[in-house]
């Protein structure tokens, strides 16, 4: 007969190894979730996007591949000028996703799908203003002159008008008042990239000819009047980058004595700021009004929809895309963000306009690129 003592230590022994069991077939089930989560991952289908130059370095950054392939969404990124992305829609090779810089170019592609039966929905994950980086004796001789006043120290707002109609009048930087500190022979231009090629060169076009028509260019005739016009403005700069990466290295590398003024993305100071490669005698010219550019996210099925809200409300995602110098709609964030990289900015961007419709600003565009290649 069995003592209490020995049938307690049974009852215990069963126990312990119940919960032995337990804890083993537990770590058995976690196991095999973990492996069948991570051979799903493996098997998910990359998503291929046609991505512009300047959201290109936010899809191969390692934290956003790692994110993306957690959340089965893996994208293989292709960079395609964003005015070249719409002839990809239909094409043997269509990508699953186009992301481009700005509206113009993103209604493009919007407009070739619905043309080609598909179903095509945009959202705007993350944007920048377009700036003219320059330089602090630069600003002061604008100022001087009335073309730039200060906002705040080493920002400035830049008076679209007055400076086109310097620009087009042909003035040189040494014949402004107060010029002392930049009195060369040069014409006072701004740098930008080559229009035929580049959104930014095009987003200059839209602000140029919305600042001496005193609206937003909106009627066939005034396009085509005005892009005859302002033609000069590109043709008279020399040669021009063909991506607004190319024209902000000449900015950062060579620096006043070739590139005064320089038409580029706030996002491009900012990333810099974070790698600590700005001098400090750099400063940004806020145009007014200026345009925000947005990268607007073109989805063709239902995956790439899937990826669209995680670009827009995964904060990981957000965070990264700040990082990268975008901005996300969190103020706050964004800030921060910018103190951390040393750079003066304008915090609230209110004097904003829309570019032209894309069928008259692509008109535009024509108009100026027939200019440049005679």
């Amino acid at each position: 007969m069995k003592t209490p003592l020995r049938v307690a230590g049974t009852l215990v022994l069963l126990a312990l190894f119940g919960t032995a069991l337990f804890y083993a077939l537990r770590s058995n089930q976690q196991t095999r979730a973990v492996a069948q989560e991570q051979a799903a991952i493996a098997q998910a289908q990359p998503l291929r996007g046609a991505v512009s130059v300047d959201v290109e370095p936010f899809f191969t950054d390692e934290r956003v591949q790692k994110i993306l392939a957690r959340n089965r969404l893996p994208v293989q990124p292709v960079r395609v000028g964003s005015r070249d992305m719409a002839a990809k829609v239909g094409a043997a090779d269509q990508p699953a996703f186009f992301m481009a810089s700005g509206v113009v170019a993103a209604n493009m592609v919007v407009d070739a799908a619905r043309k080609a039966g598909r179903n095509a929905t945009q959202s705007t994950p993350f944007h920048t203003p377009l700036v003219v980086a320059s330089w602090e004796p630069v600003a002061r001789i604008l100022v001087a002159n009335g073309i730039a006043r200060p906002l705040s120290p080493k920002v400035y707002g830049l008076d679209m008008d007055k400076l086109t109609r310097v620009m087009l009048a042909k003035q040189r930087w040494r014949d402004l008042k107060a010029s002392d500190a930049y009195a060369v022979s040069r014409s006072v231009l701004v740098s930008t990239t080559d229009i035929r090629r580049s959104n930014s060169a095009a987003m200059y076009l839209a602000l140029t000819s919305s600042a001496i028509n005193g609206d937003v260019v909106a009627d066939r005739a005034q396009a085509q009047r005005l892009a005859a016009q302002l033609a000069e403005l590109f043709k008279r700069q020399g040669f021009q980058e063909n991506y607004v990466n190319g024209a902000f290295d000449d900015y950062l590398a060579i620096g006043m004595g070739k590139t005064p003024l320089a038409f580029v993305y706030e996002a491009q100071m900012l990333a810099q700021g974070l790698k600590g490669g700005l001098r400090p005698e750099m400063v940004l010219l806020y145009p007014q009004p200026t345009i925000v550019n947005k990268q607007v996210f073109v989805a063709l099925d239902d995956r790439s929809r899937q990826l669209a809200a995680l670009l827009s409300t995964d904060k990981e995602l957000q965070q990264i895309a700040l990082e990268l110098g975008f901005r996300t709609g969190d103020a706050a964030a964004f800030a921060a963000v910018a103190q951390k990289a040393g750079l003066a900015v304008e915090p609230n961007v209110s004097q904003v306009i829309d570019p032209p419709g894309f069928d008259l600003m692509f008109e535009m565009i024509d108009i100026v690129s027939r200019e440049m290649n005679q």
